[in-house]
């Protein structure tokens, strides 16, 4: 039988130390990581981007087909995604975590194992945190920090009329994923009986479970000479997030629903479901792909990039923010995305 160490037995201090005792330093920006009441940065003349996250059992993750390893992965990621949709590059990450009794230490390893080796991937140092014990479910809170060189972060305001849009990778995947990891959940709840078969799906269920923040195009675009005139990460969906965009830059839009950058392993998996690809594109979340928006100038710089599609473009307020459907035909873009109050 495997071993289970309870927590109690290390104690609150007795269990950072073990889940932090890996720690590395690979910033020059940190000055002091773990071990001390707070951490010290200093990015030497550059701009500090901090954004924050929690995740809930039940809400943001269910624990029934997500790994605890998957999971510790998966919550850095989506916090280093939002350093990367200002043009940041990340750099320190803290990691706060609400546990129940029913957490062993060797199950905590495994979701430690995960932050370590996202931490590890994209070149950040974990420098401080928290644990506390929760009445009930798993609680995670992740604040990541980065650097950006003075006033080249972008915002989602920032649009202007006759810009491009422009998203990177393919969009829809992890709502598949979801789909899929939903029925089988409940057809083995029916039925425990029944293994869940997950064998073809290997591409939608890692969009799901093993989302990556878009580090290169990032780099991509230093190295290009581009900064985009507005950018967010795909969170909540594409429909959703140029609304934002548009919102925010009191501006109109044209997507075409031809340009949407949909994998040939959810276009099947969609039609499988009984689903809409093109719906799943527009509405389905956690994609956690960069949405941005960039001068007409810059084009012929993108489309050396075969990771990243333009999708529509920018216009007047007046015009609305439109879909056009392969057909022919326009409709109002409306956000029917994830929402964490709807659920």
């Amino acid at each position: 039988m495997e071993q289970r160490t309870e927590i109690a037995d290390l104690g609150e201090f007795g269990l950072i130390e073990h889940l932090t005792k890996n720690a590395e330093i690979q910033n020059a920006s940190t000055i002091l990581g773990v071990g001390d009441d707070a951490a010290v940065i200093d990015h030497f003349g550059k701009q500090t981007v901090v954004t924050t996250d929690l995740l809930l059992e039940g809400i943001h993750f269910d624990l029934m087909y997500t790994p605890l390893k998957h999971l510790g992965y998966k919550a850095v990621v989506v916090n280093l995604s939002d350093i990367y949709a200002m043009n940041a590059i990340p750099t320190q990450i803290t990691m706060s975590i609400g546990i129940s009794n029913r957490f062993s230490v060797e199950a905590l390893n495994e979701f430690y194992e995960g932050v370590y080796f996202a931490c590890e991937k994209y070149g950040v140092d974990l420098i401080g945190g928290d644990t506390s014990s929760s009445l009930k479910g798993f609680v995670i809170s992740v604040t990541a920090i980065g650097e950006v060189a003075p006033d080249q972060f972008v915002k989602r305001s920032t649009a202007r009329k006759g810009d491009l849009i422009c998203v990177s990778g393919d969009v829809g995947g992890a709502y598949l994923g979801l789909t899929l990891m939903e029925r089988e959940k409940k057809i083995y709840q029916e039925n425990p009986n029944i293994q869940p078969d997950l064998e073809d799906e290997s591409y939608i269920v890692g969009k799901l479970l093993k989302p990556e923040a878009r580090k290169d195009i990032i780099e991509f675009f230093a190295s290009n000479q581009i900064v985009p005139t507005a950018m967010m990460d795909v969170s909540d969906g594409i429909s959703s997030e140029v609304l934002h965009i548009c919102k925010q830059s009191n501006l109109g839009a044209r997507v075409y629903e031809e340009k949407l950058p949909i994998a040939d392993a959810s276009r099947k998996a969609a039609f499988k479901f009984g689903l809409d690809p093109t719906v799943c594109a527009l509405n389905g979340g956690e994609d956690y792909e960069l949405i941005f928006t960039i001068a007409q100038e810059d084009h012929d710089k993108i489309v050396l990039n075969e990771e990243i599609s333009v999708i529509g473009y920018i216009t007047d307020l007046e015009e609305g923010v439109k879909l056009l459907t392969k057909g022919g035909n326009q409709y109002d873009l409306k956000a029917q995305g994830w929402n964490a109050f709807n659920s």
